[in-house]
């Protein structure tokens, strides 16, 4: 049993004590985000907001940049979020759920690339870019950066890229030292996954309505 405590929390011996409760407390936020997501409540955002100021300063503070910046944009999208969810198409209805277009494609694309050479120069800057976990953060930060914009114009294709980067990130965070956020990533995924299939069933009834 000990032995089992220290392979998953060992490395929070040498932790402050608010730091452990603040990333936990981060974790649960994350959950309900996330969850609210699924559910395509507007809650997803400030509870997501709470979430991504902790980890903004925890992460700040572990000096992972990366890490951070994934969160600094988080709180920045969840703004525009909020303001595309609750913007009315018409006299009654507020942005629907849907498919990304074309232009929207090659938005993400542009997105994607334009993150990776952002990630780069920083971490080149900041004298980061020492090992392999640099070459998997920056991707990991181009899919959640493209996921996140996607979610925001309440696109169904940003639980594809929410399942991707979350698989990647369950390893790679624990490996960080970071369990509790490493099993959060976890959660992310099988709610990720859930959440999909309840946007298509969005979709599918949307459409059915419509053609009647």
């Amino acid at each position: 049993m000990n032995f089992i405590f220290e392979f998953f929390f060992g490395q929070y011996a040498n932790y402050e004590t608010i730091d452990v409760v603040l990333e936990i407390t981060a974790v649960i936020f994350g959950f309900l985000s996330v969850w609210f997501s699924k559910q395509n409540s507007i809650l997803v955002f400030p509870t997501g907001m709470i979430s991504t100021i902790i980890f903004v300063y925890l992460l700040m503070k572990w000096e992972l940049l990366g890490d951070m910046m994934i969160n600094a944009y988080y709180f920045i999208m969840s703004v525009y979020g909020w303001l595309i969810w609750t913007r009315k198409v018409d006299d009654t209805h507020v942005t629907p759920i849907s498919k990304t277009t074309f232009s929207e494609k090659k938005a993400s694309l542009a997105i994607f690339l334009g993150t990776l050479i952002f990630v780069y120069i920083v971490y080149r800057a900041f004298n980061k870019w020492t090992s392999w976990v640099a070459y998997v953060d920056t991707i990991t930060t181009a899919i959640f950066f493209v996921g996140m914009w996607l979610m925001a114009r309440r696109k169904i294709e940003n639980w594809i890229l929410w399942i991707v980067g979350d698989i990647i990130s369950v390893p790679l965070y624990y490996y960080k030292g970071f369990t509790f956020t490493s099993f959060q990533y976890l959660g992310f995924t099988i709610i990720a996954v859930f959440g999909y299939l309840a946007w298509q069933r969005n979709i599918n009834n949307n459409l059915h309505i419509t053609e009647k």
